[in-house]
């Protein structure tokens, strides 16, 4: 146990939609001093401070003091907060110890813990196995990378109680660090992203591969069999292997080398498949999801062997998937208006990302796309536009890497209607109405992050969400 009553305890970022909301609270809660510091200025952070208004919490704001870090005992680092920063090796040289919220979490856990990462998915991965647990334990916690705090649950949390995470590459950084993998680890893929923050594609799959690292023999990590970077992941997993797929119909093919192994696949006849010993199972069918797209199906094939490996019933997996709505800012219908419905899949930051939904959506498209720039290729949206016969137009966004996605279209932009770029996203939305036609789809999935006209994904889905209601 950690014992924080008395600690001088410095949280470094407080954020602006969450971030450090739950470990501060729960820090105070403890008994520890607590101070917050944060770069942004009160004014920026005005709503996370409206939300610890009533806590005894000293704020540093606008800058970070040497002097904070240097009189710590503990400093929770902000997952955005890079490992190398200055004033986190001010600290550990006056004898601080660096945590993050997930690591403190981590080791005050009474109850075994199922965490997801990857690329894409995990958030509906997450939210899915949390629904198909709850369908045999109600108390079920769901909590990590959702903007909920899991720090907050634990009061609520008994040695039976299952706990689901998201955890991003970040998170997972802290968690190496500190020696830490989850009991049940689940990757739904891996393709380039985040390549501003990490040096190279290693340093970034690095980074990923320690939610299994730290396992013991008796851990299970389940793998994409469909995904080579995750599917090498096996060569090392000090754990017991499951493995999920939408392509390998039989599981026993010994290119897996998986022929023991439990194996969740999906069969030519659209039904999900455990295979055990050479021997299927049906756990449920396309008829059973409201999730469309083949990403979905992975995400369905994840959740329900990670469901499978804790011990759900093949029942619970298939009531829960039945009510599943899916997940806001993910392939998430606002409205149909004229004929024309309108998508929003903010949550799609990568290239890789958008053009998987892109793939799914039938029939004309009107696609939004563009943003800051992430330094990633965006061959695979490209590859997905040429592929898009119907696509009515590309209405691009203002940022950093709009310019790159129109350079890369090289000869396909000059056959491709393009709109914009626009700065006033209002503008964009009407735009790319005005360019859909009855049974198209205007389907804002960017490709891109947010940053520089909106706060962050959920921000801009929010937005879109608010002018496409406008609309008349």
């Amino acid at each position: 146990m950690i014992d924080l009553r008395d600690k001088r305890v410095l949280v470094m970022g407080l954020g602006i939609h969450g971030g450090g909301l739950g470990v501060t609270r729960f820090l105070v809660e403890q008994g520890a001093e607590v101070t917050v510091t944060d770069l942004r200025s009160p004014a920026q952070l005005s709503p996370s401070l409206d939300l610890l208004r009533d806590l005894p919490v000293r704020y540093v704001l606008g800058e970070h003091r040497e002097e904070d870090f240097a009189a710590a005992d503990i400093v929770i680092r902000n997952p955005g907060v890079p490992r190398d920063s200055r004033f986190l090796r001010i600290a550990r040289e006056n004898g601080a110890r660096i945590e993050m919220e997930m690591t403190l979490f981590f080791k005050l856990c009474p109850a075994p813990i199922l965490a997801i990462t990857g690329t894409k998915g995990k958030t509906t991965t997450t939210l899915l196995t949390g629904a198909m647990l709850r369908r045999e334990w109600p108390e079920t916690v769901v909590a990590g990378n959702l903007r909920v705090s899991a720090l907050l649950a634990l009061p609520h949390i008994t040695p039976e109680t299952p706990v689901v995470l998201e955890l991003s590459s970040w998170q997972l950084e802290g968690l190496g660090e500190a020696g830490l993998s989850p009991q049940y680890a689940a990757v739904t893929n891996i393709s380039p992203d985040h390549l501003d923050r990490y040096g190279s594609m290693e340093e970034y799959i690095a980074a990923k591969r320690q939610i299994i690292v730290h396992q013991s023999p008796q851990d299970v990590a389940v793998l994409n069999a469909d995904d080579p970077v995750v599917r090498g992941f096996a060569e090392k997993a000090p754990g017991r292997v499951w493995w999920f797929s939408t392509e390998q119909a039989d599981v026993c093919d010994p290119s897996l080398e998986a022929a023991q192994a439990p194996s969740l696949c999906w069969g030519i006849d659209g039904t999900l498949y455990e295979w055990v010993s050479c021997r299927h199972h049906p756990i449920c069918t396309l008829r059973d999801t409201q999730l469309r797209g083949r990403h979905n199906l992975a995400n369905i094939a994840a959740a329900a062997a990670l469901a499978r490996a804790y011990g759900a019933s093949r029942e619970a997996i298939r009531a829960a998937l039945r009510e599943f709505p899916g997940v806001e800012h993910r392939m998430e219908l606002v409205r149909e208006l004229a004929g024309v419905r309108f998508i929003n899949d903010s949550a799609a930051t990568t290239p890789t990302a958008a053009a998987a939904t892109l793939d799914a959506i039938k029939g004309p498209v009107v696609l939004i796309a563009g943003g800051a720039d992430k330094r990633l290729s965006f061959a695979p949206l490209v590859e997905a536009l040429r592929q898009k016969s119907n696509l009515r137009a590309l209405v691009l966004l203002d940022g950093t890497a709009t310019p790159r996605l129109v350079s890369e279209l090289g000869p396909l932009g000059g056959r491709i209607p393009m709109l914009g770029p626009y700065d006033d996203f209002a503008a964009a939305v009407r735009a790319a109405r005005e360019a859909a036609q009855e049974g198209d789809t205007v389907l804002l999935s960017p490709g891109c992050a947010s940053f520089g006209m909106f706060r962050n994904e959920f921000h801009r889905g929010e937005e879109f969400r608010r002018l496409v209601g406008e609309l008349v």
